[in-house]
């Protein structure tokens, strides 16, 4: 991985993500880009930082890569190398977490697919014995 990080958004870096805290470690920001029909937020990644497992139920989630290097996984699966320009799919019901490599700031664009009552299941920590086994 890199620290590249151009900071250059397209999308604004956002406030700190002082609302969504305790279901991250490190820090986070976002910036809301639409609250109408679909929930979209650009989330900028301290390098370390990343979100807790957690599902969404009834809409699924795409992740837009527009800066800097994070990883994605789904539960029973390897782990995703994240890099600008990879879109990741997120069916509903999938648990899974998304964030910042160790040695990089990240950047992702968040799309809530709509769905009738969708909702977010925020679940456990991703323990830092497990993040630190990704390279």
């Amino acid at each position: 991985m890199s620290t590249h990080f151009t900071g250059n958004s397209l999308f604004p870096k956002g406030e700190k993500n002082d609302a969504f805290a305790q279901y991250f470690i490190g820090t986070s920001y976002l910036s809301m880009l639409s609250t109408e029909g679909v929930n979209i937020g650009n989330v900028v990644f301290e390098p370390g930082c990343r979100n807790n497992w957690h599902i969404h139920h009834g809409g699924g989630q795409i992740l837009l890569v527009t800066d800097g290097y994070g990883w994605y996984q789904a539960w029973n699966e390897p782990a995703q190398a994240l890099k600008p320009g990879d879109v990741v799919n997120i069916p509903a019901g999938v648990k899974h977490w998304h964030g910042a490599a160790k040695d990089s700031w990240f950047a992702h664009v968040a799309l809530a697919v709509p769905a009738e009552n969708a909702s977010n299941e925020w679940l456990e920590p991703v323990t830092d014995e497990h993040y630190a086994t990704l390279d």
